[in-house]
C-alpha cells in the first residue's frame, strides 16, 4: 500500500495534518501587514519554547545554517574555542570552526558515550589569561542517541566568565527541558524538522545579551547569516530576506499546538516514549548502543548482535513501511536508530516495537519469545 510511510527517524519527523493544511495556503507578501503579524506571534512563541526573554531569530535554512550563524556572529578569526566531539554532529562543529580559522581544542568522547564536564572544567580553569572565547557542543548527539550534560558544561563556562556557550540543540529543543535564561546559555541553534514538527527549511538562533556583546567584537565574514540584520528586521516584525512564507504558516500552527500541550507535558511525553522504547528493546534481547542513563529523549540507538543493522532497517521498511535511521560512518551496519521525536504518540511506539520484533522473528534472530518486547513496551506506556 502506497503513502503509508511512518517516519521513526530523528528528522524529518512526522508533520500534523493541520500543520500540513496551513502550508497549503496561498503565499502572502512577506512585507505585508498580515505577514508581520505572523512574525510577531511566532517570535513570542519561540521565546516561550526557549524559555527566554532574549532574541530568537528565524533563518530560512537548515539547522546547520543556525550553527554556522552562531559561530560567525560571535567569534573572530584565530579565536581559541573548545569543541565537544562525541559523534557526527560534534565533528560538524569542528569542521565549521576550522573553516572560519578558529583555534580549535577538541574534547572527545567515544561515540556512544557522553562528553565529560570535568574535561571542560579543567581546560577552562587552566585558562588563567581568559583566552578561550567559546565552548561549542551538541546537546543531543543524533548520530549515537547520547544526551550531553549541557547544564553542567555551561556552568563551567559561566565560571570562566569570558567564554560563551554555543549549543546545537537541533534534536533536543522541544524534546527536553532547556531553560535558556535559567541556565544562562548564550547561543542556541535549532531546526524546524525536529521537535518543531514542521518540514525542513527553517532554523532558529537564540542569542543572549552576552552573545550580542561578543557580536560587537566579531570579525568573521557574514552576509546572509548576519544576525544584526535579522534582529533589525525582527524588531519591525519582518525578515531581512525573502523567507519561507508557508513554513512560517506551519511554524505558527505547530507552536500553537505545543503551547496547548504545555512544556512539561511535551517533555514528559518524550521521556515516556524514550523509556517505553528502551524497555521494549531490552526485553526482546537487543542491546542499547548508548547507556540508558544518558540516552537522548529524541532517539534510541540499538546495536544488534549477529545481524546486520541495515538488513533490519530494510526489512522493516519493506514489510511495514516504517523508516528507521541507520548508523553513520564506522557505525553503518552496526546500529540502527529509532526516532521518538516531535509528533509521535503511543501508537507509533507500539507499531515500531511490534514491527521490530516481527522482523527479528522473520529473520530467525529473535532470541526471546515473540511478544515479550511489545508486552514490556505496553506495560511501560500503561504505567507511566
Amino acid at each position: 500500500m502506497q503513502d503509508k510511510l511512518n517516519l521513526m527517524i530523528p528528522g524529518p519527523t512526522p508533520v500534523p495534518e493541520n500543520v500540513l493544511s496551513c502550508m497549503s495556503k496561498h503565499p502572502i507578501g512577506h512585507r505585508s501587514g498580515d505577514f508581520q503579524k505572523i512574525v510577531q506571534r511566532t517570535t513570542e512563541q519561540l521565546k516561550w519554547l526557549h524559555q527566554t526573554t532574549s532574541d530568537v531569530l528565524t533563518i530560512t535554512g537548515s539547522g546547520t545554517a543556525a550553527m554556522e550563524a552562531g559561530i560567525v556572529n560571535t567569534l573572530s578569526k584565530g579565536d581559541r574555542v573548545i569543541c565537544g566531539d562525541n559523534g557526527k554532529f560534534g565533528e560538524r562543529w569542528i569542521k565549521v570552526a576550522k573553516a572560519y580559522g578558529l583555534d580549535v581544542q577538541v574534547v572527545k568522547a567515544v561515540w556512544g558515550e557522553p562528553l565529560d564536564p570535568n574535561q571542560f572544567k579543567r581546560i577552562l580553569e587552566e585558562d588563567t589569561n581568559k583566552t578561550i572565547k567559546a565552548v561549542i557542543l551538541t546537546h543531543s548527539e543524533t548520530s549515537t542517541g547520547v544526551i550531553n550534560d549541557l547544564k553542567a558544561i555551561n556552568n563551567e563556562v559561566k565560571n570562566h566568565e569570558k567564554a560563551i556557550t554555543i549549543a546545537d540543540c537541533v534534536t533536543s529543543l522541544g524534546a527536553c527541558n532547556i531553560p535558556m535564561d535559567e541556565w544562562g546559555i548564550d547561543v542556541i541553534a535549532s531546526g524546524s524538522q525536529k521537535g518543531y514538527m514542521i518540514p525542513p527549511g527553517l532554523s532558529f538562533v537564540a542569542m543572549s545579551k552576552k552573545a550580542w556583546e561578543a557580536n560587537e567584537q566579531s570579525n568573521l565574514p557574514k552576509f546572509y547569516l548576519d544576525l544584526k540584520q535579522y534582529l533589525k528586521a525582527a524588531n519591525n516584525n519582518s525578515n531581512p530576506y525573502t523567507p519561507a512564507i508557508n513554513l512560517y504558516f506551519a511554524l505558527e500552527a505547530s507552536l500553537t499546538m505545543m503551547q496547548k500541550e504545555g512544556l512539561n507535558n511535551i517533555f514528559n511525553r518524550h521521556t515516556r516514549h524514550q523509556k517505553a522504547t528502551q524497555e521494549g528493546i531490552k526485553a526482546m534481547g537487543l542491546n542499547l548502543f548508548t547507556n540508558e542513563n544518558f540516552g537522548s529523549p529524541a532517539i534510541t540507538a540499538v546495536k544488534p548482535e549477529n545481524v546486520d543493522a541495515e538488513n533490519i532497517r530494510k526489512t522493516i521498511k519493506s514489510d511495514f513501511d516504517i523508516l528507521l535511521a541507520g548508523g553513520q560512518d564506522h557505525l553503518k551496519g552496526k546500529i540502527f536508530r529509532i526516532g521518538h521525536l516531535g509528533f509521535v504518540n503511543d501508537r507509533d511506539i507500539i507499531s515500531v516495537i511490534s514491527a521490530l520484533e516481527s522482523t527479528l522473528s522473520k529473520m530467525g534472530k529473535l532470541n526471546t519469545p515473540i511478544g515479550q518486547g511489545i508486552a514490556k513496551t505496553i506495560a511501560v506506556l500503561n504505567k507511566e
